[in-house]
């Protein structure tokens, strides 16, 4: 019986993952000249995409010091700046005003599109890459990269259901493994591994925080602004958190910021502490006992705070304490460590004794939670951990064991702030491997009159 041939198309550029990365390549790819077909195993494109910035899309950051913008991406950041310098953060503002999708900047310097819709940006992505001739393959896995026995280049891609795709180029843009809902599940970690790459496994990591304390339930929906988070360390290996007799001698502050917190059922989430959790997270892994203290009252020193009790206490002796509440302070936030305390709320303003007030002080100025863990892949923002980037050339974004691979987007080993610092990252590289893979020597112009 003669085996029935399987079917075999071929291209320019075939680019693997339908996220911001991959629809940037795609796009960038098809405007200058590829014939380019863009796979995405799911039946839609873009559905991380739609949950960034809560809906809203944190499309990059205006930081205007190139250092301190490259510096969110931890210890790997110099690997960014000859790429940030082709397409940086106003090459993104300009590129996507130029298909029409106005944005603006908020506080910390992120770019929002003005509707504050990511269902926007996607929809002005794809436009893009379909008026440039992009086709797209949706529905459709990937089980493999086929490499060439004779050179150092991938010959071609299996699809699950056996059909072979050949192309000069691949750009794989599979993502991480966060939100694996989405799709993002470390298929091109598997492919890369196989095909001889080195790859760090990935980790969740800007992802929320959950705590040991079972009452934080009992918070969930309440968010702090402008507070003081701080990260404490219990020095020697891991104890028991509920022995605080020597609390302030053996806790060590090792980070602390000023910035916007969310209590959940589960622990602490919010931008801030999200920007902590890979710090947190390393210490947990190290077996330190870590807790989590916020300061109601940041830059206030606790004499003028305790001046501040007397005479909210004084100015209301028959006022029971449950109701001195103070702004500052969310109600039932109070009442929690009137709780802790052992304090009862019914108790009156001139029943409570000096040693008393000075408690409740404290805990206006440190109120710790215990970290217990990470939230997992399906909380986090982005997750750590890809493809060795002394592997990658980052002037064409290719990889420097295949000749015609190209890897971009959340499969590169980067750490990175929240606050849009992510998508710059997927913008940048798609751009770059893009144009690479087109093998056109065209020059994107960077002037505000450019129009795609």
């Amino acid at each position: 019986m003669i085996k029935k041939k399987e079917k075999i198309s071929i291209w320019d550029t075939v680019i693997i993952g339908g996220g911001s990365a991959g629809l940037m390549a795609a796009g960038i790819s098809a405007k200058f000249g590829s014939k380019t077909l863009l796979i995405e195993k799911n039946d839609v494109m873009g559905k991380k995409l739609l949950l960034t910035g809560g809906g809203r899309c944190n499309l990059t950051n205006a930081e205007p010091d190139m250092r301190s913008f490259v510096s969110k991406y931890g210890k790997n950041g110099s690997f960014l700046f000859s790429p940030f310098s082709v397409f940086g953060a106003d090459d993104t503002v300009r590129f996507f005003e130029s298909l029409g999708l106005k944005t603006k900047v908020e506080p910390g310097f992120r770019v929002f599109p003005v509707s504050d819709s990511a269902m926007d940006v996607l929809g002005a992505l794809t436009k893009f890459a379909k008026n440039n001739g992009v086709e797209f393959k949706l529905g459709v896995e990937v089980a493999h990269l086929k490499k060439s026995k004779k050179s150092k280049l991938i010959e071609s891609i299996i699809l699950a259901g056996g059909e072979e795709i050949k192309a000069k180029n691949f750009i794989l843009a599979t993502g991480g493994k966060s939100h694996p809902e989405t799709g993002s599940t470390g298929d091109g970690f598997k492919w890369l591994k196989e095909i001889g790459h080195n790859v760090t496994e990935p980790n969740p990591s800007l992802v929320p925080i959950k705590v040991r304390e079972s009452w934080i339930a009992e918070l969930a929906g309440i968010t702090l602004e402008n507070v003081g988070i701080s990260i404490l360390v219990l020095e020697n290996s891991r104890q028991n958190s509920s022995q605080e007799t020597n609390d302030k001698k053996e806790w060590k502050k090792v980070f602390n910021k000023k910035g916007k917190i969310l209590f959940t059922h589960e622990g602490l989430s919010g931008p801030t502490i999200i920007n902590m959790s890979k710090m947190i997270g390393d210490l947990l892994a190290q077996k330190k006992e870590v807790k989590v203290a916020i300061d109601f009252f940041p830059g206030v020193g606790l004499d003028i705070m305790h001046e501040k009790m007397i005479k909210l206490f004084e100015a209301n002796p028959k006022k029971k304490i449950k109701n001195l509440l103070l702004p500052e302070v969310p109600e039932k936030i109070y009442l929690k460590i009137l709780e802790i305390m052992g304090m009862d709320g019914e108790w009156y303003a001139n029943e409570v004794r000096r040693a008393e007030r000075e408690s409740i002080l404290e805990k206006f100025k440190m109120f710790k939670l215990t970290a217990d863990s990470l939230l997992g892949f399906d909380k986090a923002i982005v997750s750590s951990g890809g493809v060795d980037l002394r592997e990658v050339n980052f002037k064409e974004m290719k990889s420097k064991i295949y000749n015609n691979l190209f890897l971009i987007g959340d499969i590169l080993d980067f750490d990175r702030s929240s606050g849009g610092y992510s998508l710059q990252l997927c913008w940048t590289s798609g751009y770059i491997a893009g144009k690479s893979a087109s093998n056109l020597n065209s020059i994107f112009y960077r002037n505000s009159s450019f129009v795609i």
